[in-house]
């Protein structure tokens, strides 16, 4: 007798999981938060994780299979790990189910906000959208919003140079923080 989906595994997951990896440890640049000021929070690491989420997402969406599925698959690694953390942090189990939907929906608004900005070529709604989501509406340091449009900018062409089949084996390559906002 088959019990449905204990014991399987998404193909993609081992791949998934090290594209997310890749993704935190380059939020994690500690370039972002010392010279462009994004808070050293919770909130402003996923603030940033989520930006370089959406990046990833945006690069392997834009692909044919195994692309969309990779897409899943970091979003699935990234959720696990949210989950994880909340629990690990001491929310209780009655209330991950709610932080983690909040977390879900806000990074569908970053991805829509940062994706169309960047397709349109729009640096000003880039900059207004790092603002809103990054600072939280208040005001960026001088010159901050603009080097993270940058770097967005330069994240998403260095993905997008990137072949299909290095991402499916789970090898990314994200610029130093630095670099991408120069």
């Amino acid at each position: 007798m088959a019990f449905f989906g204990l014991g399987r595994r998404n193909t993609h997951e081992a791949a998934g999981l090290r594209l997310y990896g890749a993704a935190v440890a380059a939020a994690r640049d500690p370039f972002l938060y010392r010279v462009l000021a994004v808070a050293d929070t919770l909130d402003g690491r996923f603030d940033l994780l989520c930006l370089y989420v959406c990046l990833l997402i945006r690069r392997l969406q834009r692909e044919p299979e195994p692309g969309p599925a990779l897409a899943q698959a970091v979003f699935d690694a990234m959720f696990r790990d949210m989950d994880a953390n909340l629990r690990e942090i001491g929310v209780g189990d009655l209330s991950v189910g709610r932080h983690v939907r909040s977390m879900w929906e806000a990074l569908q608004g970053r991805s829509i906000a940062y994706g169309g900005a960047i397709d349109a070529g729009d640096t000003p709604a880039l900059e207004t959208a790092i603002v809103r989501n990054v600072w939280r509406g208040g005001a960026a340091p001088a010159g901050a919003a603009a080097a993270l449009a940058r770097l967005a900018r330069g994240q998403a062409t260095c993905l997008d140079r990137q072949m299909l089949t290095a991402l499916a084996a789970g090898e990314v390559r994200f610029l130093r923080a630095e670099e991408a906002a120069q």
